[in-house]
C-alpha cells in the first residue's frame, strides 16, 4: 500500500460518522431498556399494589352497608364503585423518573446527549416503559374486583376500555415527576411527586358519590378532572355503553396530559440548553 493511500484510506476512516438510526428505533430502544430495568426495582412499584388494594378492602369493608341497600339506592354497588379509585391509586405516580435521576447523576444521561440519538424518544421511550407498566399493575387491582364480585355489563371489550383508561391517566400523570426529575436530578423531589396528586384523590368523588357531597366539596370535585375520570370507568361497570361518562373522561386524561408533557417537555429542553 502506497503512502498516498494509505493517506487517503485514514482520511476516510475520519470522515465515518454515526448516524441517527431513526426516532422508532431510539424510542424502542430507550423503551426496552426501561422495561428491563423495572424488574430490579421492586420498591418501585410494590407499594403501587398494597396501598389500592389496602384502601379497596377498607372502604369496601367500612362503608359498604353504609351506600347500599336504601330506598332508591338498591341497585348501587359500592364494591363496583370503589374499584376505580383503587386503580387510579395504584398507577398514579408510577414512572420511570426515579431511574431518569439515577442516569442524569451518574452522567449516562448526557452520554446519551452526545449520542446521535434523537431528543424526543430519551422521554417519550420511558412514558412507553411507564404505559406497560401500569397496564401490568391494573391487571391484579382489577382481579381483587373480580374476586369481590364487581362485574363488567359491558363484557371483555368493558374490561379493556377499563384497563385502558386507567394506563392513559397514569401516563398522563408521569410528566410531573419527569420534570421535576429533569428540573432537580434529586431522587427526595421525584419521590414527593405524589403529594401533587394526594389532595386531588380526596377532594372527588372517591369515596361517595358526586350528587352525596356537599357544599364547597362537590364543587370543588365538579373542576376536578380526576371526578371525570373515575365516572368514565365506573359507567364501564354497567349495563350500558355511557358515552358522555366516556368523552368527559378521555378530554380530563388529555387536558392533565397537555399540561404534565408540556412541562416536562419544557424541562427537557431547558436541560439539554444547560447541557
Amino acid at each position: 500500500m502506497t503512502a498516498s493511500t494509505a493517506a487517503t484510506t485514514a482520511g476516510d476512516r475520519n470522515l465515518v460518522r454515526a448516524r441517527p438510526s431513526g426516532f422508532l428505533r431510539d424510542l424502542v430502544t430507550i423503551a426496552k431498556r426501561a422495561l428491563r430495568s423495572i424488574p430490579r426495582e421492586p420498591e418501585t412499584f410494590v407499594p403501587a399494589l398494597f396501598i389500592p388494594t389496602f384502601f379497596f378492602i377498607v372502604n369496601v369493608g367500612a362503608l359498604q352497608n353504609l351506600t347500599e341497600g336504601f330506598p332508591g339506592n338498591e341497585d348501587f354497588n359500592y364494591r363496583a364503585f370503589q374499584l376505580p379509585t383503587a386503580i387510579i391509586f395504584a398507577v398514579t405516580g408510577i414512572s420511570r423518573a426515579p431511574g431518569l435521576v439515577t442516569d442524569i447523576q451518574s452522567g449516562y444521561f448526557d452520554r446519551l446527549l452526545l449520542s446521535p440519538a434523537r431528543r424526543l424518544p430519551l422521554l417519550l421511550g420511558l412514558m412507553v416503559a411507564d404505559f406497560v407498566l401500569v397496564v401490568g399493575l391494573c391487571i391484579p387491582v382489577l382481579a381483587l374486583g373480580f374476586v369481590f364480585g364487581v362485574s363488567f355489563g359491558t363484557g371483555l371489550l368493558g374490561v379493556i376500555v377499563f384497563i385502558l383508561i386507567g394506563a392513559l391517566w397514569g401516563v398522563a400523570f408521569t410528566g410531573f415527576p419527569y420534570t421535576i426529575a429533569l428540573k432537580t436530578a434529586n431522587p427526595g423531589a421525584v419521590g414527593a411527586s405524589f403529594i401533587l396528586f394526594f389532595p386531588f384523590a380526596f377532594l372527588t368523588s372517591s369515596t361517595v358519590p358526586l350528587e352525596q357531597l356537599s357544599g364547597w366539596l362537590r364543587t370543588v370535585a365538579r373542576y376536578n378532572p380526576i371526578t371525570y375520570i373515575l365516572e368514565s370507568m365506573r359507567s364501564l361497570t354497567g349495563d350500558t355503553w355511557e358515552w358522555v361518562d366516556l368523552g368527559q373522561g378521555l378530554v380530563a386524561i388529555l387536558v392533565v396530559a397537555s399540561v404534565s408533557h408540556g412541562l416536562a417537555l419544557a424541562a427537557l429542553r431547558g436541560r439539554l440548553d444547560r447541557g
